[in-house]
């Protein structure tokens, strides 16, 4: 389990599961943000 972040500074987090075998570096997904009504970019949250 990962939370991924919102690099907006809202402070929006998404929870998600990763493999770490597959993808050991830290994911950046491009996402939702509700608060600020649009797509950016979440990065993984260790």
């Amino acid at each position: 389990m990962i939370k991924l972040r919102s690099t907006a500074g809202t402070g929006y987090t998404y929870v998600t599961r990763k493999n770490r075998r597959n993808t050991p570096d830290r994911l950046t997904l491009r996402k939702y943000d509700p608060t600020l009504r649009r797509h950016v970019l979440l990065r993984e949250e260790r």
